[in-house]
């Protein structure tokens, strides 16, 4: 895939094998993470006790990423390694429902948005805009945001004040970046205007996603692949705007590079190729509120983030949330409970809880 940036990415397809091979000698080093039983919950998919699992949709291989429109259906990027201009965004109509491509010959779509009446799609190089659908076809395309001189363009997210948040990878393992917007989430106006820099040295901020009680604006993060043993797990972090996060020197090590640099909510698993997250609140019941839902592409496991407030801010305490996909993605909430994908096997999944919430 053209940039592959953000850990699916530096690494080839060979490469992201052998990761995922050596995760059991790095697996649960330097994070927090409660063992809890896990049980069949359907689907093909184990879980803890309480959810319950089924097959919303088939026919998405390479899914990457999720978004609403208005009347409730559920649209569908797909991102194959290769960017060779096979990608597509489908439409869902109903759950067990057919895919319908609405957008082909796309490229690397990683994030996607439904504001209004227009759907804004994050691919390769940029931002596009498409309205005006009739039910087959938009009927307009616009460019929003093009940029330059990055690695991935990833997940959106719309802030309290209107304004569009953008993830933005390096175009690099561990390089100093020459383009102002890599490393970074970039905000801008939903017509492309006042474009800049929210929050910068953020090697891979992948999925964005703001709390609907707090605002916070949760981020997945990869980090840097060349350290070793001194690979810190991938993060699930708070970002507040004019931060910097310290990429390529501060990756959470004790050193001086991270004096001023602020702490994840919580660490994950090293080279983990964190992808979509998804915010519960009530959604599955009060045994699993107040989490952050993260997928883990490369080991092949979705985790749950239970989030607590100490003097520090926002922190959290990691289990595993569900297994059986080979590489899940996307996540989204939805109103009773989860989606997710496998990019892999292209199966969409929804997780409920199994008593009404």
């Amino acid at each position: 895939m053209r940039a592959r940036r953000a850990r699916i990415g530096v690494v080839a397809l060979a490469a992201t094998v052998a990761l995922v091979a050596a995760l059991a000698g790095c697996a649960g080093r330097g994070r927090a993470d409660e063992a809890e039983a896990l049980v069949d919950i359907g689907a093909g998919l184990q879980g803890p006790s309480g959810l319950r699992a089924r097959v919303y949709a088939t026919g998405l291989v390479h899914a990457s990423a999720f978004a609403f429109d208005p009347s409730g259906r559920l649209w569908v990027a797909t991102a194959a390694f290769a960017d060779d201009g096979s990608d597509v965004v489908a439409m869902i109509p109903q759950p067990g429902g057919a895919p319908m491509t609405v957008l082909a010959d796309a490229h690397t779509p990683l994030g996607l948005l439904w504001l209004d009446d227009a759907l804004y799609v994050a691919s390769h190089d940029g931002v596009d805009a498409y309205e005006g659908f009739d039910g087959t076809t938009f009927a307009t395309h616009r460019t929003v945001v093009a940029l330059s001189d990055v690695g991935e363009v990833n997940g959106l997210a719309q802030a309290p004040d209107g304004r569009l948040l953008l993830g933005v990878s390096a175009p690099c393992d561990h390089c100093v970046p020459t383009g102002v917007d890599a490393a970074a989430i970039v905000s801008f106006r939903p017509d492309g205007s006042e474009l800049q820099v929210y929050a910068r040295g953020i090697r891979a901020p992948i999925a964005l996603a703001f709390h609907p009680d707090t605002a916070e604006l949760f981020v997945t993060m990869n980090h840097r692949d060349d350290l070793g043993d001194s690979t810190p797990g991938d993060w699930l972090a708070v970002v507040s705007e004019g931060q910097s996060w310290g990429f390529p020197d501060c990756w959470g090590q004790a050193a001086p590079a991270c004096a001023d640099v602020p702490k994840p909510v919580a660490e994950l698993d090293p080279h983990a190729a964190l992808s979509g997250l998804a915010i519960v609140t009530s959604q599955l019941g009060a045994a699993f509120a107040d989490r952050v839902v993260v997928a883990e592409w490369a080991t092949g496991t979705v985790k749950a983030v239970q989030l607590v407030d100490d003097a520090h801010g926002t922190r959290g305490t990691t289990s595993t949330f569900v297994v059986g996909m080979k590489n899940p993605m996307p996540v989204a909430g939805a109103s009773d409970g989860v989606l997710l994908a496998d990019w892999t096997t292209g199966i969409v999944y929804e997780i409920t809880a199994t008593a009404p919430a």
